[in-house]
């Protein structure tokens, strides 16, 4: 028998850290090699960890609640066969090679941080090693709140650290960090009222940081919507003919969704400044198109996989894409991967039976279209020997844009085109 240590993976590019959720397997169980152990939390995604190894599980070494380092070691297992100690090369990316060169801070990577600096209102998510720094150097939570973040999201970086660290020092006034805008939406603090019959429910991990990024994104976007009527009669059509077909040679269905997403990844083509990030006073404009479509899972909580390059896949290969995503969404089975670097994203609020909504904008982006209900209605339809009345597949659309720096022209342009395509898509089209 050899022991093997099974180390916490790398579950995405950004991903440096992840809590423990659920331990599936206790002490002396025999687990198979790629059998699900545990459940871990990240600030992306909750996912599955499988075993690296088959063999007995004999010592967990972090428990349910603990905030673990990528590499770092979570339980030993028990093999029958031969094993070379190694950290896996998924388990560390460049952007970690400060924390494994920085011993003497990342020795209390693991360790619970101090109540205050772990529960105090700062909405900021900060990295093992900042945390651990602000806990060697004594700064409090309300300082660490208050220090200026250059990396992504406004987050605080290790040099963002030093350098407050040299300014303190120095005594320089002129470096202290700013005192923080308060959020322009505040909850107050009062005790809930509960009658007899009243039910007072606390939210779910996932709830909370929906709740917090919907008011984070409303305080930072000037959010504008746009709205736009589209004619999908021919490819209700062509869906209706080839629906049958295409589940007998793709083994699966074809929903409206990836002709939502072909039609938005080419009205990006057309206008890419709809493909853009704000960071500070500069625009990000975006090479790719990788669009995010949001999925409702069981619990009622929404999870928006990616659709990576959008733009370079055919109707067939956008719903593929589809429906693996939405089927692994909703089984638990999305890595942090699945649901990083969107460009823009889709929600279908008419699969609820809604005919339009005002979708808020998932940052950083900029935009977000919601596809409402596809109905029957009576339309005027042009015809070579005049106007007729027919009764035709209508379908609002959406656009929410962020109009720091998207103009009405912009955002209104963008989703009529985006109808266009929709209204032209061609009935002789092959699966």
């Amino acid at each position: 028998m050899a022991s093997v240590e099974m180390l916490m993976p790398k579950m995405g590019e950004s991903i440096i850290e992840g809590t423990i959720l659920t331990w599936l397997k206790k002490e002396g169980d025999s687990i198979e090699a790629d059998e699900s152990v545990l459940e871990v939390a990240t600030d992306k995604v909750d996912t599955e960890v499988p075993a690296t190894h088959g063999g007995i599980l004999t010592k967990i070494l972090a428990k349910e609640g603990d905030v673990v380092a990528v590499g770092t070691a979570i339980a030993i297992i028990e093999t029958n066969a031969p094993v070379t100690k190694e950290v896996p090369v998924s388990a560390v990316s460049p952007k970690e090679e400060v924390v494994q060169a920085a011993p003497a801070l990342t020795a209390s990577l693991v360790a619970a941080v101090e109540p205050e600096a772990a529960t105090h209102s700062d909405e900021r998510f900060y990295s093992p090693l900042v945390k651990s720094i602000a806990k060697e150097e004594g700064i409090s939570a309300d300082e660490l709140s208050r220090i200026p973040g250059s990396g992504a999201e406004g987050r605080v970086t290790k040099q963002d650290m030093l350098d407050y660290l040299a300014s303190r020092s120095k005594g320089n006034s002129n470096h202290s960090a700013p005192t923080k805008t308060p959020p322009s939406i505040s909850q107050p603090k009062v005790a809930p009222s509960l009658t007899g019959g009243d039910e007072l429910i606390e939210m779910d991990r996932m709830r909370k940081m929906i709740a917090t990024r919907m008011v984070e994104s409303k305080r930072i976007s000037a959010h504008v919507t746009s709205f736009v009527e589209a004619d999908m009669t021919n490819i209700v059509l062509w869906r209706e003919k080839n629906k049958e077909d295409y589940k007998a040679k793709y083994g699966e269905g074809i929903t409206f969704t990836p002709f939502f997403i072909d039609a938005v990844a080419k009205a990006i083509r057309d206008f890419p400044m709809i493909n853009i990030s704000v960071e500070g006073d500069h625009i990000l404009k975006k090479k790719d198109i990788n669009i995010g479509m949001a999925v409702a899972l069981p619990s009622g909580n929404l999870i928006v996989p990616v659709i990576k390059n959008a733009d370079q896949l055919n109707i067939v290969g956008i719903s593929k894409k589809v429906n693996d995503l939405a089927n692994r969404a909703r089984n638990n089975k999305l890595t942090a991967d699945d649901v990083t670097g969107g460009t823009y994203t889709v929600s279908n609020v008419g699969s609820f039976g809604n005919i339009m909504g005002t979708p808020i904008i998932p940052q950083p982006q900029v935009a977000i279209l919601a596809i409402g209900a596809i109905v029957k209605k009576p339309a005027v339809v042009e015809t070579p020997t005049g106007d007729v009345i027919a009764i035709r597949h209508k379908m609002f659309l959406s656009h929410s844009y962020d109009h720091r720096v998207v103009d009405g022209s912009l955002g209104g342009m963008f989703v009529r085109r985006v109808a266009d395509y929709l209204e032209e898509f061609d009935l002789e089209t092959a699966l």
